[in-house]
């Protein structure tokens, strides 16, 4: 009988215990671990990102960490072509997977596959971005209401990058960016997927989030995002833990302030990974310290599996 192969993808917000969790099953399944994070890709990003210090990596292989540089773009499309074909080589060797990480889109885009969308012709993005930063979004927002109502009605108009992404589609490809988003048949998977959600009481959590950005901070993220400058507008650098320090490099705000909004984006951005993760039912959640009724859980999924 064919051995199945599993693939555990383990999820939940920023600051909840990921990385330690994960190590801890790799280990017992003698693993690796697959990161699903969009910016721990970049080696220029560290601290902001949180990634996990040779030491927290505890000897294990991490895979998608480090592996970029910030002058290249890489997205959730070009990740899920990576990370399947990086799959196929690791089932060769274990029958047990572990990905990880806290973006939504790159988690489904390896569970389920995204669509297919168009090429993005050559100068649109930086055209629009200089729009945003001229005109504002609400001038972005309108245009895509001409262009794509569907969209439009059904789109977070407070996300620039939502947006921008979305015009560069239509005008690109000529068509409504929805178009392209019907979901495409899933791409099989000739893997099982299991999938554990990990949470803590939200004042618990809230804590440990205050608690990062104090220690990023004493680490050097401010050094980190001064050497960041040059490529503020990247995608990846557009995000919680580097606009708030870019803004008070420029004069926005007191450092005190920016230490605050820090804090409070970051306990934000928790709260929507929460709100995205929880839509999912096949995802099982579990604290980080139920480590033995994790690996109970996975247990009994496999057998499932092996017998069905």
């Amino acid at each position: 009988m064919e051995q199945h192969r599993f693939l555990l993808v383990v999820v939940g917000p920023t600051a909840v215990g990921k990385t330690d969790f994960c190590v801890q099953l790799a280990r017992h399944f003698q693993t690796q671990i697959l990161s699903m994070d969009s910016r721990q890709f970049f080696k220029e990003l560290s601290i902001g990102t949180a990634k996990p210090s040779p030491e927290e990596q505890g000897g294990v292989v991490h895979h998608f960490i480090d592996s970029h540089s910030i002058v290249e773009e890489y997205n959730a499309g070009a990740f899920e072509e990576d990370a399947l074909y990086l799959l196929q080589n690791l089932f060769k060797e274990h029958q047990v997977v572990i990905a990880t990480g806290g973006s939504g889109l790159y988690v489904r885009a390896l569970c389920e596959g995204l669509d297919e969308m168009p090429e993005i012709k050559l100068g649109i993005r930086e055209e629009l971005t200089k729009r945003l930063e001229e005109e504002g979004l609400p001038s972005l927002v309108e245009q895509l209401r001409e262009l794509d109502p569907t969209y439009a009605a059904q789109v977070d108009v407070q996300n620039p990058q939502r947006v921008v992404r979305a015009l560069e589609v239509c005008l690109s490809s000529g068509q409504p960016y929805s178009s392209f988003r019907t979901k495409s048949k899933e791409r099989r998977r000739n893997f099982q997927i299991i999938k554990i959600g990990l949470n803590r009481d939200r004042q618990e959590l809230y804590d440990r989030i205050d608690q990062r950005m104090d220690l990023m901070l004493e680490q050097g993220l401010l050094d980190e995002v001064k050497s960041m400058v040059p490529y503020r507008q990247h995608q990846a650098l557009q995000t919680v833990g580097y606009t708030e320090l870019f803004c008070f490099l420029d004069g926005d705000y007191p450092y005190e302030e920016a230490v605050r909004l820090l804090k409070r984006n970051s306990r934000r951005y928790a709260k929507r990974q929460l709100t995205w993760f929880t839509r999912d039912p096949e995802i099982q959640w579990f604290h980080p310290d139920q480590f033995t009724e994790v690996l109970a859980y996975v247990q009994d999924e496999m057998a499932k599996a092996q017998k069905g």
